[in-house]
């Protein structure tokens, strides 16, 4: 009987240390949480700096730089993927894989796949979508611009070598409340409903700022911009909801935990006052022999 209470008095203390951990987890998908939606509220303000000049430099040249409905053949697709380089999350990984396939199997022309965290790469190969280039995943705001940065070069490559080529964004999306959902964005070129919502701002005075320089260069300026915000964003936009996900798997793992160690003190009470009745009554059934000596 010892044996077995000293077994279960192990799983106890297994599960205690594991709870730990787990507390310790929470607290920091918690804290990683808070840094990176106060990174994205950052933004907001730029973005909207960056969305007037490109609201001036559009409607005063009546330009349109939104994509055109042609889909061919010679046409070369870039899809960054963001997942995470850790476990714990949840179908964090799998939600966004299954956006990708959905997303670009109906695609024409040459379609590449650059991922962002193992996890997410290696579940796109085992459904046939072998990325062509893996990033890490960032483990702090700080380090998101050098990523961002580099895939920007990169894809600047791409677009000068092709006349026809196209860049996506798939990322997961904290909810205000609860949960994530993902999330698909064509940033080169523009979609046509991003260029109406860019005409249909509003400048903020009555009087319109003067283009200084050369328009195509201050456009193309103002639209790298837009890319590395845009692409900043869904990075940290991702990297909040990994951890919202984490949080969430870690509450439900909390809570698994109670009640394990719930029934584990139940079962240690129950047996050991089992074996104090045995041990009673083997006392009380020495003592009744002796008394009939």
């Amino acid at each position: 009987m010892s044996d077995t209470l000293i077994s279960i008095q192990r799983r106890k203390k297994s599960a205690g240390d594991l709870a730990s951990v787990v507390r310790t987890m929470k607290a920091m998908a918690t804290s990683n949480i808070t840094q990176y939606e106060m990174a994205v509220q950052s933004l907001q303000e730029y973005y909207r700096t960056i969305s007037l000049g490109l609201h001036t430099a559009l409607k005063r040249e009546k330009l349109s730089v939104a994509a055109t409905k042609e889909n061919n053949n010679e046409q070369l697709t870039v899809a960054v993927v963001f997942g995470s380089d850790q476990g714990l999350v949840g179908r964090f990984n799998e939600t966004i894989a299954a956006l990708a396939q959905d997303t670009l199997k109906d695609l024409k022309g040459e379609v590449e796949i650059w991922a962002v965290g193992e996890r997410a790469y290696f579940l796109l190969v085992d459904e046939g979508y072998t990325p062509k280039r893996l990033f890490n995943v960032p483990n702090s705001v700080s380090a998101i611009t050098p990523l961002v940065n580099h895939i920007l070069i990169l894809s600047e490559e791409y677009r000068k070598k092709n006349n026809s080529y196209h860049f996506y964004i798939l990322h997961n999306k904290p909810l205000p409340m609860v949960g994530y959902q993902q999330e698909c964005q064509q940033l080169y070129p523009p979609e046509e409903e991003w260029n109406r919502d860019i005409y249909k701002i509003k400048w903020p005075s009555k009087n319109l700022p003067e283009l200084i320089g050369d328009e195509e260069s201050t456009l193309r300026t103002l639209i790298s911009e837009y890319l590395f915000v845009s692409l900043y964003k869904a990075c940290a936009e991702s990297l909040s909801a990994e951890n919202a996900s984490r949080l969430e798997a870690m509450q439900r793992a909390e809570k698994n935990i109670d009640e394990v160690l719930g029934e584990l003190n139940l079962r240690y009470n129950r047996l050991r006052q089992s074996t104090i009745d045995e041990e009673l009554f083997d006392v009380i059934a020495g003592f009744e022999a002796l008394k009939k000596k």
